[in-house]
């Protein structure tokens, strides 16, 4: 077992503030956090570009930043007088959350916790240490060193590659996405899922008059939440093939509804990802995510309603089709659209197109130069579906010779192709805590670990 006195933790969203508050929890090693950003300290790209519209989409009573801790987040949220168990908070709100219980596990800690305002642009691992550069020229020596790279910037289709601002915004939280735009425009969304949904309540907070189109290849966008029957729900993780799944799923949803379907799995879900071949992965991926997602992640009741109020006005309209071309004309752009079913080429302008079709996980894409200096030199590796960073069970990265770094870890969405369910608040919580109780040996002290 290694002694761990030191933890540097590179990247200070939810992940990395999350495991750096645990680790001064549940140990007695000292902590420092790397973050280039100080208005994502705390609150990462999720909650710090967050609107005043932006809801989170778990109710407040499962959105505790603390496992053993379930109520801590509506403890919180009731006492500022922000709502209830029951509510969905806004995104803003859980942003407040998560720098306060930084700022006291800053003060608690005493001189135990750093915070480094800088870029980490390499990293080197050695026998005994894992020594990280800056961009400053300043060299930081621990013991561990952890990678909180968070959710990475969409890439680009390739039909608007070259293309640029403000007709093509890339990324759309780093963006005025609104500015410039009149009541006789139309922006085009690129995606369905929970991204572009922000970027219309942006878009319509902002005092967009004008039309949003929302497109995919399937046009479908997430369910959501309502009031589910009281029912028993399953104690064992389903076995067999995705196939087999898929038909247990749908007979489940016809007995108890397809919410509890789709949630009784939830406890199992990483255990079944990890057992199944990287062939069945790939062909869930292919065929069944979009239909995973739009279930599984679901909106707040008020932002659903929302959606259909601009909906039935007119004012936002979902497709289903596929980019063919996309070239500059005027002010905007030409878009070649096929659409769902049709061979035939629809040609659209619209004044502005906004990429929203979620985060990157081929690392082999990244621009991030720590990422890509760590992945050139083989000291991390692509996963085998190229959707983030291959990691171990534990959180260790994977070399390019598969070997298991011991004082080199990962741990956040881009560790998605090891659990994949690990995009939201629960699941990451539970990881952070279990590394920081691994890491301070503390599920050893209390007798987890035999």
């Amino acid at each position: 077992m290694l002694k761990v006195d030191h933890v540097a933790i590179v990247g200070g969203g939810f992940s990395g503030v999350l495991l750096a508050i645990n680790l001064l929890r549940h140990g007695h090693a000292r902590v420092t956090l790397i973050e280039r950003r100080a208005d994502h300290l705390g609150r990462g790209l999720a909650y710090g570009a967050a609107g005043a519209g932006h809801i989170l989409n778990v109710r407040a009573a499962n959105m505790s930043a603390l496992p053993d801790q379930p109520a801590h987040f509506t403890d919180w949220l009731t006492a500022q007088a922000l709502g209830r168990e029951g509510s969905f908070a806004t995104r803003r709100d859980y942003g407040a959350y998560l720098c306060a219980m930084l700022d006291e596990a800053r003060s608690a800690a005493g001189g135990r916790l750093a915070i480094v305002q800088d870029e980490a642009v390499d990293l080197v691992v050695t026998d005994d240490r894992a020594v990280i550069a800056l961009g400053s020229g300043q060299m930081i020596a621990a013991d561990i060193g952890v990678i909180a790279p968070g959710n990475l910037p969409p890439h680009d289709l390739p039909a608007f590659a070259g293309l640029c601002r403000p007709a093509y915004v890339n990324d759309p939280w780093s963006a005025d996405i609104a500015a410039g735009l009149g009541d006789a425009d139309t922006v085009l969304l690129l995606g369905t899922g929970l991204t572009a949904i922000d970027c219309a309540l942006t878009l319509d907070s902002a005092g967009f008059g004008g039309t949003i189109i929302a497109l995919s290849r399937r046009g479908q966008t997430p369910h959501a939440h309502a009031p589910t029957p009281p029912c028993v729900l399953r104690r064992e993780r389903p076995a067999g093939p995705a196939s087999a799944l898929l038909r247990a799923v749908r007979r489940r949803a016809g007995e108890i509804g397809w919410r509890n379907a789709v949630d009784e799995l939830r406890p199992f879900t990483q255990d079944m990802w990890r057992a199944a071949s990287d062939a069945e992965r790939r062909r869930f991926l292919r065929h069944l995510r979009p239909y995973w997602d739009v279930h599984r992640h679901r909106i707040a009741p008020q932002v659903a309603d929302r959606l259909d109020r601009m909906r039935a006005a007119g004012r936002l309209l979902v497709r289903g089709a596929k980019i063919a071309s996309a070239r500059s004309d005027g002010d905007g752009l030409s878009i070649g659209l096929r659409p769902r079913g049709d061979d035939r080429i629809e040609t659209l302008r619209v004044a502005r197109v906004v990429n929203c079709t979620g985060p990157l996980g081929d690392l082999r894409r990244a621009t991030d130069p720590l990422l890509r200096h760590l992945s050139t030199r083989g000291i991390i590796r692509p996963d085998p579906l190229a959707i983030g960073i291959d990691v171990d069970r534990q959180c260790r990265a994977l070399a390019a010779d598969g070997r298991a770094q011991q004082r080199l870890y990962v741990v956040g969405p881009m560790t998605r192709g090891a659990h994949w369910e690990i995009v939201a608040v629960p699941d990451i919580r539970r990881q952070v805590w279990a590394l920081a109780r691994q890491i301070t040996a503390a599920h050893w002290v209390e007798a987890e670990g035999l």
